[in-house]
């Protein structure tokens, strides 16, 4: 059965060391986040994923989930022992406001406790992750009545939550809803429609869950300007006393059969008349919605890292141990009939890409992560316009180019397995079909493009990508003199010049012929998620050589992040040039063609 480790030590050199969360302690919520009670968090959440949540990966892939004939659906054996240990232990309420009962850790310290989850059990992380997602957009649009009734048990997970959009005639263009709600005498709404695909829309976990859904007033404006969003919760709560009620008009129509992430159940959700609640304004939901699709954006994004994370693990596990051939150089285990595979180059070659890309990735996503808490909680308005800009530029490179990278990575483990990886009795192959639905919900991968190129790098005149690349330049010019850091810093300009020069094609080209801007921008985002890994990198050289100067001389640590880091400027950032070159073609040659000619 494959293992899970949490990578404590390294998320504790991003926070300590690279972000330093320390130097924010003037801050809300990180005054309380000393290096040693995170140190704790981190220890006791990688026990708790590895101890609790790990050993169900495998029971859930296998058993699914079960639709009664009373609608009611089952989730696999430990399923609700494991969930109720997790509220239990105030996992859930980490990053929490005190207000909503909650710890007031900074966000991206609860990043890494969601990556353990993701990683041991990425079905399981589902369930509590889109009740966060949920919660924060209750907080972000509810009414005051709305967020204390249901906020403190969304918080704490007690009771689930999630995001109602896609029906079986629209998926991404939300504008063709046909879910209606019907307003009432007294304030609520009626809402009749069908959902598909929602997360976690019916289970035996929690004993209310919360749904935030979309739908159309009647009478409304057509299109996406006429989408109104309202908490339609299973169970009726009163007013009086928080108890729950009668069963509301909302229920599970089916089950869908899936490829990946069984454990999770994947519902139709029917509402027959059901009573909701208006979230925020009339005919301005997804602009509420936005807030929980952002959030699980960058969950999903941390999902596709998480999952190429355990799978590396065990595939550095299975190449130390499997033998076979002898070593281009020579036997290295003359006292075997063969070598551990993992002498061989190709095999390290498939090591070393994840390796780099894992490391570098979870630091660009806590990097952001960062920001996020900055834009809630530092009180310099300056800081908070870039943190704002930032978010919204990266939340679709680190949604897309996570995903992309992490089903590679997973791949790449699974082939290193040769045969065995392609049984299901070493358990590499859940990984891969775990892992693959995080390019596609959420919004697609290329829904992700089109929105970075069509939408984000032309906001507000392009001051987010602007204030990046001054923010790449500026880190070029301060260790022009580091030559230490010299490989680093050269990858890094050459980098940041071919995404500058791809930005500056799409300006001028995207806008004379839009098709320029589509054909090019999945392309284009792949380019800017090498650089921006090639920061990350750059910042974590810095570090690691700055603390194997000083007082971490003797730990090898350093030397290997210090190593890794060279792999990915020497191997994987010349890719570069080709996405660039790419870019540049434009749509020419990819809408030649007639319809008819397919």
């Amino acid at each position: 059965m494959p293992r899970y480790d949490a990578p404590v030590r390294d998320m504790q050199f991003l926070l300590h060391d690279v972000l330093a969360l320390q130097n924010y302690s003037n801050l809300p919520g990180f005054s309380e986040a000393s290096p040693d009670l995170i140190d704790q968090i981190l220890e006791e959440g990688g026990k708790f994923a590895k101890e609790v949540i790990q050993p169900l990966n495998k029971i859930g892939d296998e058993q699914g989930c079960v639709r009664n004939s009373d609608a009611s659906v089952k989730t696999p054996d430990g399923f609700p022992d494991a969930y109720r240990q997790l509220v239990e232990n105030g996992w859930p309420l980490l990053s929490k406001t005190p207000d909503m009962g909650g710890q007031g850790m900074p966000n991206v310290v609860g990043m890494a406790w969601s990556e353990m989850v993701s990683s041991s059990n990425m079905s399981f992380g589902m369930y509590p992750g889109l009740t966060s997602g949920a919660f924060e957009a209750l907080m972000e649009g509810g009414s005051e009545e709305l967020k204390q009734k249901y906020g403190p048990k969304m918080a704490s997970a007690e009771w689930g939550g999630t995001m109602n959009l896609t029906e079986p005639q629209c998926g991404t263009d939300l504008g063709l809803i046909k879910t209606k709600a019907v307003p009432q005498p007294d304030g609520t709404y009626k809402i009749t429609g069908q959902k598909i695909w929602i997360s976690g829309g019916e289970h035996d976990l929690t004993e209310n869950i919360i749904h935030l859904v979309l739908a159309r007033i009647e009478g409304g404006p057509e299109g996406i300007k006429g989408i109104s969003l309202f908490l339609v919760p299973k169970y009726f709560v009163s007013d009086a006393d928080g108890s729950l009620g009668d069963r509301n008009a909302v229920s599970c129509g089916g089950l869908e059969e899936k490829m990946g992430i069984h454990g999770n159940a994947t519902c139709v959700m029917n509402y027959d008349g059901a009573t909701g609640w208006l979230v925020g304004e009339e005919h301005k939901g997804m602009r509420t919605m936005f807030v929980m699709m952002n959030e699980a954006r960058l969950g999903v994004g941390l999902q596709g890292l998480s999952q190429a994370e355990v799978a590396y693990q065990n595939a550095v596990d299975f190449a130390k141990d499997r033998l076979q051939g002898r070593s281009l150089t020579g036997p290295k285990a003359p006292d075997l009939p063969a070598d551990p595979i993992i002498v061989h180059p190709d095999v390290r070659r498939m090591l070393m890409d994840s390796k780099a890309f894992i490391e570098g990735g979870r630091a660009f996503a806590y990097w952001t992560g960062l920001y996020g808490d900055l834009l809630h909680k530092s009180p310099d308005e300056k800081v908070r316009e870039r943190a704002d800009d930032y978010m919204a530029l990266m939340t679709p490179v680190i949604k897309a180019f996570l995903t992309d990278r992490g089903l590679k990575a997973c791949i790449d483990s699974m082939q290193l397995y040769g045969g065995s990886g392609f049984t299901k009795e070493w358990g590499m192959e859940q990984f891969v079909r775990d892992c693959r639905i995080a390019l596609i919900y959420e919004g697609t991968n290329g829904i992700q493009a089109l929105d970075l190129v069509g939408r984000k790098l032309g906001a507000n005149g392009g001051r987010a990508i602007f204030a990046y690349f001054a923010e790449l330049d500026d880190l070029i010019a301060d260790e022009a003199d580091n030559e230490a850091l010299a490989p680093f810093i050269d990858g890094l300009r050459t980098s940041k010049e071919r995404l500058q020069e791809a930005t500056n094609w799409l300006m001028q080209h995207g806008m004379t012929d839009f098709n320029n801007a589509g054909a090019s921008s999945s392309d284009y985002l792949q380019l800017f998620g090498l650089t921006a890994l090639a920061h990350m990198w750059t910042l974590m050289a810095k570090t690691a050589l700055e603390k194997r100067n000083g007082d971490g001389a003797s730990d090898p640590f350093y030397d290997t992040k210090i190593a890794t880091g060279r792999y990915y400027i020497d191997r994987m950032l010349p890719e570069t040039s080709a996405y660039l070159e790419k870019v540049k073609a434009g749509a020419e040659s990819m809408m030649a063609l007639e319809a008819e000619a397919f």
